[in-house]
């Protein structure tokens, strides 16, 4: 979805909502767990929104009238629906919206949803326990817009949000990031891409949780965006974010093209669903490509190239480090071969085997058995020789008589 108007207000007025782009890429077809976005403008009230059921948590299937269907992919289109229909209700011109009223009307209103399509499921409770585990979860972030005055450039930006969906404003100067992710361990945009930290408040039927709430002040021109993790979260840093945006709006012939390159952008970093809302305020097409064209050629040559470049370095080290481990492998193999003959020469001579206890015990009784024969013969031939007839010629023996 995608939409251009009118640049110019009434009577010489700054314009209001010019521009603006939606888009939903599911990973798969019919399944995809972020709702279509939110996409709402008027000259003087703007509204943009996007959901991201969280499928992790709230991966339970349910039987619907459609078929099967995750208790993530149910939870962003019925959070869709309510605040979409509350918010018209409560943001209308003339009228100051109470930001921190309507945060706990979204609330009450998106639980109570939730809550009464669970019972209509009658599913069978979980007898798993698990603080990860909640019944049709869901992030949101919201931007709702009011002009201060008829025809003026300043703008009241209400912000809520639930979860680590984000919302942001693009000025000349830089992004700005306009929620704050709810994590169980919060920290800065970039520590987040690093640390894949349990979202620690979420919208969901069977578990508490708020809506948070900011208001800002804006200075038109500038540039809404609302965004689901799948946008952001594979990229290599918060820096590459703006610069995908911006690049792509500066090769833009036309709002679709816009929207069409990021889509393309996004899809090819992504491992995720992806849902973003876009919305440009007081400048059309061709002044936005002008305004930010500037920030644009700041933001490469000093922040992305610089990273680019660092980690093209650090993948080259690891594909050298790689082949110096292999080079390794292969040199100590060969190193081995040639010492290997030497150092197992005597493998190959044979050797008697050592007698054993019981085998000396045997060589001693053989040999005293042995030692015992040779006796007995030398007896006996003692013996013979005392009994043998003389020879002819030798000495007699004569009787002697009286």
């Amino acid at each position: 979805m995608s939409q251009t108007r009118s640049p110019y207000g009434v009577g010489g007025s700054t314009p209001g909502p010019t521009v603006s782009f939606g888009f939903n890429l599911g990973k798969v077809p019919d399944h995809g767990e972020d709702s279509d976005p939110i996409l709402r403008d008027g000259p003087d009230l703007a509204l943009l929104a996007v959901f991201d059921g969280m499928g992790g948590a709230g991966g339970t299937v349910y039987e619907t009238d459609d078929g099967p269907r995750s208790g993530a992919y149910l939870a962003s289109r019925i959070a869709r629906d309510v605040v979409e229909r509350r918010m018209l209700d409560l943001l209308v011109p003339d009228w100051n919206l109470k930001g921190e009223e309507a945060a706990a009307d979204l609330q009450r209103s998106v639980q109570a949803a939730l809550q009464e399509r669970l019972a209509e499921l009658k599913a069978p409770k979980s007898g798993l326990r698990s603080r990860l585990l909640r019944a049709l979860p869901t992030t949101m972030a919201v931007l709702a817009m009011q002009r201060t005055q008829r025809g003026g450039s300043t703008w009241l930006c209400h912000v809520f949000w639930a979860g680590d969906s984000r919302a942001y404003v693009f000025e000349p100067g830089g992004a700005r990031q306009l929620t704050t992710d709810d994590l169980r361990e919060p920290s800065d945009a970039l520590t987040n891409l690093r640390r894949d930290s349990v979202v620690s408040n979420a919208m969901s039927a069977d578990t508490e949780f708020h809506v948070n709430y900011r208001r800002v002040e804006l200075e038109a021109p500038f540039l809404l965006i609302c965004a689901t993790d799948g946008c952001f979260g594979y990229l290599p840093s918060p820096m590459h974010f703006e610069q995908l945006v911006l690049d792509c709006l500066s090769n833009a012939g036309s709002v679709a093209g816009w929207s069409q390159a990021v889509q393309e952008g996004v899809a090819a970093v992504t491992g995720d669903d992806a849902a973003m809302s876009a919305m440009a305020v007081g400048a059309d097409l061709g002044e936005l490509q002008a305004l930010f064209a500037p920030r644009a050629s700041e933001l490469q040559e000093q922040f992305t190239t610089p990273i680019d470049d660092l980690d093209r370095a650090v993948q080259r080290a690891e594909q050298e480090l790689q082949s110096a481990r292999q080079r390794q492998v292969d040199d100590t193999q060969q190193l081995w071969s040639r010492y290997k003959p030497g150092y197992e020469r005597y493998f190959c001579t044979v050797t008697e085997p050592e007698p054993t206890g019981a085998d000396v015990g045997k060589t001693s009784m053989s040999a005293a058995a042995e030692d015992v024969e040779d006796a007995s013969k030398t007896e006996d031939v003692q013996d013979a020789s005392k009994t043998e007839e003389p020879a002819a010629g030798g000495p007699t023996s004569t009787a002697v008589t009286s």
